[in-house]
């Protein structure tokens, strides 16, 4: 499937309709460059969760969990090394969660080791605008 958002709300919002179709244990992987709106739409699939807190990036704790129809578990993997500081830092315990959605950014960290019910969202910024398309990932 594959979306064209005009704003940051446009992008927000793709990312809320997605979540109503979320029933737990997916797990999304992020894909896009810097600025490319892949927290904005986190943010949104939080929404869509029902999560009522602020949703901030976690550049720098790596993970932050929040409580939802499904609790999300937001990673931001750009800060690691190596894929096996993602097992350590929780991702796969996470990710396998029947009652979770994990939201990950920067998945390319994981090597190539991918959950199983993962969904590719790939994020490219062409101006004001945003090509936002997903499927399942490549295993």
């Amino acid at each position: 499937m594959k979306i064209v958002t005009r704003s940051p709300e446009e992008t927000l919002e793709a990312g809320r309709a997605l979540a109503q179709t979320l029933t737990g244990g997916e797990v999304l992987l992020l894909e896009g460059d810097l600025g490319a709106g892949k927290t904005v739409f986190a943010k949104g699939v939080g929404l869509g969760l029902g999560v009522r807190e602020l949703m901030t990036s976690p550049t720098f704790t790596l993970l932050n969990v929040y409580e939802g129809r499904l609790k999300l578990y937001h990673f931001d993997l750009y800060r690691l090394s190596s894929p096996e500081e993602a097992e350590e830092a929780g991702f796969y315990e996470c990710a396998d969660d029947p009652a979770g959605v994990t939201v990950a950014e920067w998945p390319e960290r994981l090597g190539g080791r991918l959950p199983e019910k993962a969904l590719r969202v790939r994020i490219r910024k062409k101006g004001e605008e945003r090509e936002i398309d997903y499927g399942p990932a490549d295993h």
